[in-house]
């Protein structure tokens, strides 16, 4: 089976609602009874997928086969997608008289929503409407920011409901970049994004040597070199990196001395500092510093981990 038609059937597979996994497989008729009835369906969903797709392998899987249950995927979503944008709105039209919401599907199981919220008194303002990107099948939205914050907590309540998802994950990442707040969640980081930088990488380019340096620190400079390329390669892998413009840690610790008495070792409340790293593409610039020499391999955690914990706010607190 070529590899583009199982990574096809594996993407199709993770869409399906594991209420419905067993229904659409059988409704596919593709795979048999017994072949159904060794799969663990209680397996996390990107394992069941792979498990799926060595069985659709065994039996000679074609385009044509995965094309077929891509359309049966197709009807329900399209039944899903429809409950959902109904019951959305009633959830904010019930507690909010005054409110406009309009739809709009987008690629990839995707939904554009915009909203234009009024109050009891007043009608929705529609030139500072709020928009939210919801994928199907997923606990996952992005909310652009809106003056009126105070509704944050009614629209996720109403996309919560309207899901049928136990809770919407909140996470403490922001940026413009659309597709890149999207890679870092669905962890597909290996496409290309829109730099920021002149045509030569920065750590390709040379800083001027003397002619007559000695070989061997020529030697030692190539060794540390590669070193330094392979440690920045294991951590932010060989493809461009999702876009952020920032990544800020907030700092609480109390005052900690060997020497006894002092103003600020009387002092109850934790010394707060905020730490604030901009740039117009971030994790590209993090990934630049031990190649340029700026800064030491591998770099610290707190920078390093941002595509995977999703986060680029960050607080730090004593244990």
């Amino acid at each position: 089976m070529d590899e583009t038609v199982a990574e096809f059937i594996k993407r199709t597979i993770l869409k399906i609602p594991m209420t419905k996994m067993m229904t659409v497989l059988k409704a596919w008729d593709f795979l048999s009874e017994n072949q159904l009835q060794t799969v663990n369906f209680r397996k996390r969903k990107e394992s069941l997928a792979q498990d799926l797709v060595l069985l659709c392998k065994e039996n000679g899987v074609s385009l044509n086969d995965a094309a077929l249950l891509d359309i049966i995927c197709e009807d329900i979503d399209l039944s899903d997608m429809e409950q959902f944008k109904s019951s959305f709105k009633k959830i904010l039209q019930r507690a909010l008289k005054n409110v406009t919401v309009t739809f709009r599907d987008a690629e990839e199981n995707a939904i554009w929503i915009r909203i234009a919220w009024g109050t009891q008194y007043r009608k929705p303002n529609q030139y500072k409407p709020a928009y939210v990107m919801y994928y199907s099948q997923t606990p996952y939205a992005f909310i652009s920011s809106s003056q009126l914050r105070s509704n944050t907590p009614l629209l996720c309540q109403a996309l919560t409901i309207a899901s049928k998802h136990h809770q919407i994950v909140k996470m403490d990442l922001r940026s413009r970049y659309l597709d890149s707040l999207k890679a870092i969640v669905f962890k597909q980081y290996n496409q290309n994004f829109e730099t920021h930088n002149s045509a030569t990488p920065l750590q390709e380019r040379r800083l001027g040597l003397d002619i007559n340096m000695d070989s061997r620190i020529i030697h030692e400079n190539r060794i540390e070199k590669d070193r330094v390329q392979r440690v920045t390669q294991e951590i932010f892998g060989d493809y461009s990196q999702p876009r952020l413009e920032f990544a800020q840690y907030k700092l609480e610790t109390k005052f900690k001395s060997d020497l006894n008495g002092g103003i600020l070792a009387e002092r109850e409340e934790p010394l707060r500092c905020l730490v604030k790293f901009s740039s117009p593409h971030l994790l590209e610039a993090l990934k630049s510093l031990a190649p340029a020499g700026i800064a030491d391999a591998p770099l610290s955690p707190l920078l390093t981990c941002i595509p995977s914990k999703g986060m680029n706010y960050f607080k730090i607190k004593d244990k």
